[in-house]
């Protein structure tokens, strides 16, 4: 996992070391007061999510990123689709059909390897 994820102002890292510093403090104190091993489970259990979340973190950030490149790629293609127009390009929306066509190829060659 890398240490940083774009739009994430979480050192995820830190993060998880924080959290495994945390329960290796609860395992000693689940070891030296075992009267306790209710509330020692109890704070386990909650920072045994921490690792999941930080992977839905992650996850997510890719997702974003995916969609904000996918969106810049649209933007572009419209973009020179008007600029085609204006110029009197005989042919201005080939820009629209060739991001279109590609994204059709990626959804397919993303189904064939899944």
């Amino acid at each position: 996992m890398p240490d940083t994820l774009p739009h994430v102002n979480i050192e995820l890292q830190e993060v998880i070391t924080t959290n495994e510093a945390a329960r290796h403090i609860v395992a000693g104190f689940s070891t030296a007061m075992p009267v306790l091993a209710d509330i020692w489970q109890y704070l386990d259990d909650a920072l045994s999510d921490v690792p999941l979340l930080v992977a839905e973190i992650s996850r997510l950030s890719a997702d974003l990123q995916a969609t904000r490149l996918d969106r810049a790629n649209v933007l572009a293609a419209v973009r020179a689709t008007l600029a085609a127009y204006r110029d009197g390009e005989p042919d201005p929306l080939f820009y629209l059909r060739d991001e279109l066509d590609a994204r059709s190829r990626l959804s397919r060659g993303s189904w064939e390897r899944g």
